[in-house]
Parts: C-alpha cells; sequence; structure tokens
C-alpha cells in the first residue's frame, strides 16, 4: 500500500509513466498502457496468474497451440499448431508451426510443447530436486485438464494429446492461457519456480525485458517472430489503481492507453477530439458467489432469496449506461446447441425474495460481504446497490472492504458473498463449469460450494461423447447450481472499455486480452 501511494504522489509524467527515448535506428513507438492492476499473484506464468488482468497481458509474450480469433468471431483457429485431427474420443494430433523461435533463440519443437505439459513445469511430480510449480499452479493444471494422461511426440512438429476419459473438447482446451507454451532450457535455468514465473521465455512477438510486481511490465518486441516484426519497440504496462489517474495520464499524454474506464466516464473522455474509447460487452460474466459453510448461507432458501432481491437491470443502466445485457445465466450464445436457449436468471422479485426468508426462519443474522475496491470496473458501487437490494428484502448484509484476493477467499475468518467473474474459452459449458465448480474447483476444494449430485454431472459433462445427453447434463447442472442450490447467481455480462488515442488504429477484442500484434495494429 506505501509502495502504491509513493507511486500515485509523484507527479505521473515523472516517475512510471516516464517513457524512455526512443533509439535512433528504431522508430517503432513505445506505448505505455495504464492498468489498474498488472497480476493478482505476481507473477506471469500462467498457470499461477489465471485472472482477468493476466488476461489482458499473457498473449504478447507467450501463446497456445490453438489460438481465439477474439476480435472476430471467437473461433478457433491456428496458434503454435497450423492444423490438428482427431485420432479419436481420447487424442487429438497437432501439426506445429515450422520457423517458430523462443526468444532465446531456441526452435519450438514436440518435446518443448511435451516439456510444457510436464510435471516440473505444471503437475508437482518432476524427479526428486527439480522445480516444483506452488500447490494453487499444479490445483490449476488439474481442474483445467482433469483427464490429462501425457502429450506423446511422434516427430519434431507432430505432438498428440492423449487423455485418459473421451473428451469432446481437447482441441479448445488447447486455447486456454494455462496450455500456453513454454521454453524447457529458460525453465531448468531459472534458481526456483517462481523465478522462472518472474520473467517466463515464451514465443510471444515480446519479451519480457523487465517486472516489477505492483509497479510496472516492460515488454520488448520480438524481431524473430513467426508473424515477423512487430509494430511497437516498447510495450509499457504501468499500475495505476484509481481510474481517475489512468484517466488524467492518457489526458496529460503520459500515457497511450487507460484500461477499464467506467461506462459513465465515456463521453467526458470523448468530447476531447483527440481520445476515444474502444470495446464492449465481452466474454465475461459478472458473479456474486455464496459461501455454504456460513451458518446463515447453508440454508439454500436464503441464497435464493438473495437472487431474488437484486435489481441487475438497473444496475445494467445506471452503472453501465445500458452498454452490457443480462445474460441467460451463466453461458454464452456462442455455445450454439449446448445453450439452454429459454433458461432465465432469477427474477426481481421482493416479495418472493421475503416469502423465503420467512421459509426459512431468519432473523436478520449478519452476513458479511467481502469486495475489493474495483478490481472489477464499478465494483465497489455495485456492491452498494446489492446491500441496498438485501437490505429492503429484509438481509442484514455487511459490506467488509478488503486489500487483495487473499483476504477474499481466505478461511481465517468466517466469508459469506464474494465477488467473482466466469470467462469461456470456446463453445461449451465444460469450459468454465467444469473447473470452476466441479470437484477439483476451488470453491470445492476449500468447501465453499459443494452439491454431489452436480458434482457426478460435471464429470459426466467433462467424458461424455453424447451430445443430446450433454445438453439434458448442462440444462441440469444449471437447475442445480442457479436455482436449487445456489452457488452463485448472475448479475450482468462484464464489459471492457479502454480509452486510447484517436490516432491508433487498434481494435478492442471480445475479452480482456489487449492484442498488439502487427495484425492488430495500424491501417
Amino acid at each position: 500500500m506505501l509502495r502504491r501511494r509513493a507511486l500515485l504522489a509523484a507527479p505521473l509524467g515523472a516517475a512510471a509513466l516516464a517513457a524512455p527515448a526512443l533509439a535512433q535506428a528504431d522508430t517503432r513507438p513505445v506505448i505505455t498502457i495504464a492498468v489498474q492492476d498488472i497480476s493478482t499473484s505476481n507473477m506471469l506464468e500462467m498457470l499461477a496468474e489465471q485472472s482477468n488482468v493476466g488476461t489482458r497481458i499473457f498473449r504478447n509474450y507467450v501463446e497456445p497451440l490453438v489460438d481465439t480469433d477474439w476480435i472476430g468471431d471467437m473461433s478457433m483457429k491456428p496458434g503454435l499448431a497450423t492444423s490438428w485431427r482427431r485420432i479419436d474420443d481420447r487424442s487429438v494430433e497437432f501439426t506445429l508451426r515450422e520457423g517458430v523461435r523462443f526468444h532465446n533463440g531456441d526452435p519450438l519443437t514436440a518435446e518443448e510443447v511435451a516439456f510444457s505439459f510436464g510435471p516440473e513445469r505444471m503437475w508437482g511430480g518432476g524427479p526428486e530436486g527439480a522445480k516444483a510449480p506452488p500447490a494453487g499452479a499444479a490445483q490449476t493444471a488439474r481442474r483445467i485438464f482433469p483427464g490429462f494422461e501425457r502429450m506423446e511426440v511422434v516427430d519434431a512438429r507432430t505432438i498428440r494429446l492423449i487423455n485418459r476419459t473421451p473428451d469432446l473438447t481437447l482441441e479448445g482446451q488447447m486455447a486456454r492461457t494455462a496450455a500456453v507454451i513454454a521454453n524447457r532450457r529458460a525453465f531448468e535455468a531459472a534458481a526456483t519456480w517462481q523465478d522462472w514465473a518472474r520473467k517466463p521465455i515464451g514465443t510471444g512477438p515480446y519479451f519480457v525485458a523487465e517486472y516489477r510486481p505492483d509497479q510496472i511490465l516492460v515488454l520488448e518486441a520480438f524481431d524473430q517472430h513467426w508473424q515477423g516484426r512487430p509494430p511497437i519497440r516498447r510495450l509499457r504496462f504501468v499500475q495505476v489503481p484509481e481510474v481517475a489517474s489512468r484517466i488524467n495520464a492518457l489526458l496529460s499524454g503520459e500515457a497511450d492507453f487507460a484500461c477499464d474506464i467506467p461506462p459513465d466516464q465515456i463521453t467526458q473522455i470523448e468530447r476531447n477530439p483527440r481520445f476515444e474509447v474502444a470495446g464492449g460487452p465481452i466474454n465475461n460474466t459478472r458473479i456474486i458467489c455464496f459461501d455454504q459453510q456460513h451458518p446463515v448461507l447453508a440454508n439454500p432458501l436464503v441464497r435464493r432469496a438473495l437472487t431474488h432481491s437484486i435489481d441487475r437491470r438497473s444496475i445494467v443502466e445506471a452503472l453501465w449506461s445500458g452498454r452490457v445485457d443480462v445474460p441467460r445465466g451463466l453461458q454464452w450464445d456462442f455455445y450454439d446447441d449446448m445453450l439452454v436457449a429459454d433458461w432465465q436468471v432469477p427474477a426481481f422479485d421482493l416479495a418472493e425474495a421475503r416469502r423465503l426468508l420467512r421459509q426459512a426462519n431468519y432473523r436478520g443474522e449478519p452476513i458479511p460481504y467481502r469486495c475489493l475496491n474495483n478490481y472489477y470496473t464499478n465494483q465497489t458501487a455495485t456492491a452498494q446497490i446489492l446491500v441496498e437490494g438485501w437490505r429492503a428484502a429484509g438481509v442484514n448484509v455487511q459490506l467488509q472492504m478488503m486489500e487483495n484476493w487473499g483476504q477474499i477467499t481466505g478461511r481465517a475468518t468466517q466469508p459469506g458473498i464474494r465477488d467473482w467473474s466466469q470467462s469461456s474459452s470456446l463453445p461449451d459449458p465444460v469450459a468454465q463449469m467444469v473447473p470452476n465448480y466441479g470437484r477439483g474447483g476451488a470453491p470445492w476444494v476449500r468447501g465453499e460450494w459443494r452439491n454431489e449430485r452436480f458434482g457426478t454431472l460435471a464429470e459426466e459433462l467433462q467424458s461424455s461423447t453424447d451430445r443430446p445427453r450433454r445438453r439434458q447434463v448442462w440444462a441440469e447442472m444449471l437447475q442445480i447450481i442457479e436455482r436449487d442450490d445456489p452457488a452463485y447467481t448472475v448479475l450482468h455480462r462484464n464489459g471492457n472499455f479502454t480509452a486510447k488515442r484517436r490516432d491508433i488504429a487498434w481494435r478492442a477484442a471480445q475479452s480482456f486480452t489487449m492484442d498488439f500484434r502487427a495484425s492488430n495494429w495500424g491501417a
């Protein structure tokens, strides 16, 4: 906290946001991006940094086998693999792109891919004396790839993913942030797993030149990138927690981009013809989560009452100027035949909420609501609206402002309600629901929410190849987790708005991802 105050107290132009002079031989720009946070884990390794802010930066320095068309139709497209083919229900074969090099000059081979999914980096089961990932990183790997068996090297440019169980989504899982490809030699040279995680070596268009947690991340152009010379010489992600300070940095010329702009600031920014705001609704949904271990929330009737006490439409209109919407539960339209099209979030109905509270014999016992100060856009204002709605229904929810995620999810004191958000990286509910709320998910592991029937259905959804049956399973899972025994309730589709210089030709993604490749820069 003292370090943040010092950074904010100093003039931004004279401190973190001051851009270095361009080298005479390189006329490419140095671009500064003012962000509210760089990494929640203080690491850059995606196994440790499963967050919205990590999603913003990762694609620039590390890459997966399968890419996603975040700016277009959300479809899968070639990444480090040029093609892939199904061998059977449990295995997929990938053909690697020729001419790809890591930032240290090593060529990309099937052996490097196999290492990236090996025990030393990912699972915590490497040889004696090897660097072991922290428990959280290994847990991330197990929940995202619960059926993973091995990577099988066919030849230098061909790798085969083998699963223990059938899985219709294996190709899409290779587009996850946790599936990025790492360099073995650099990993082995690092003193510890954490040292590696502070400066990972990947294949992206930019490499990590400097990282000071809670302050700045500097990425330099990697001119040997397989897509050619990047358009930017240096990217500087500078941490500026306050919205007003980020906007001032943009308007003063100290930053070229300012991230996480609340919609009520868009008109003010765009009154200046030099600037514009890009973005809109993204592939992310804001939710609030309930802790079953709280003595009051242990009763699902109380949780159901909380879901009926939320005027979601008013939140969207008041805080988001109608620029986002309320989705059909925790699912996305691009699910196609897996979408439960007639599903709706719980109706705003205070009479029903009060009826449920009477049935639960609720007597006004306090329920804590742990909240961060605007990690999510409009987070604090949303929390205040929620607390007022619950008070109108007769629920005594006490808002508690916290400083970090460790305090939000910690079990030292009795948790109750917390904020979260969810994204989907492929057009199937298995992408976000199974790893996040199945038996391997964080809520289940720490005892926040468990439902045995849901856990069994999640495992069936993961391994079934019967599509009609999978649709039935998904519908029942939604009924359990959003209605009968709520683990969370959906608030609204999230939005991501980035203010920038108008003369910069750059497009926002349907994600927190910021793409600074040549294909998304300039005319």
